[in-house]
């Protein structure tokens, strides 16, 4: 049984010359510290290389074993995630704030994943 998309009535359907382009993805795995800055810095350098802000998406995915263990070892996710989330609000003009994802399983502490229409 097929089911019908709706569609919000204040989303505009894509034009056919528009496309979504990547995502690009990055990891960053160390102290929580660097990783924020190194999140902050590709963010940065991937909206210049984009250069429209308008039509990124941002989502942030946190990996909350990898964050367990460098909380267990003394490191605080206050205040650098709470300025973090500020600075991207305030300075980089994103259409929304970033997506965070929190993720149970393992791997990398941050991964970025930025998608945009071209």
């Amino acid at each position: 049984m097929e089911r019908a998309v709706r569609r919000a009535s204040n989303v505009a359907p894509m034009r056919p010359s528009e496309r979504v382009e990547g995502p690009f993805v990055w990891t960053f795995d160390g102290t929580l510290a660097e990783c924020l800055g190194d999140l902050e810095d590709t963010l940065r350098r991937a909206i210049v290389q984009v250069r429209d802000v308008a039509s990124i998406v941002v989502l942030i995915e946190l990996s909350l074993p990898a964050l367990k263990r460098r909380v267990d070892a003394g490191e605080s996710l206050q205040p650098a995630w709470a300025e973090l989330m500020q600075r991207l609000s305030d300075r980089y003009g994103l259409p929304s704030p970033p997506r965070v994802r929190p993720l149970k399983g393992g791997g990398p502490l941050v991964t970025l994943v930025v998608a945009y229409r071209s």
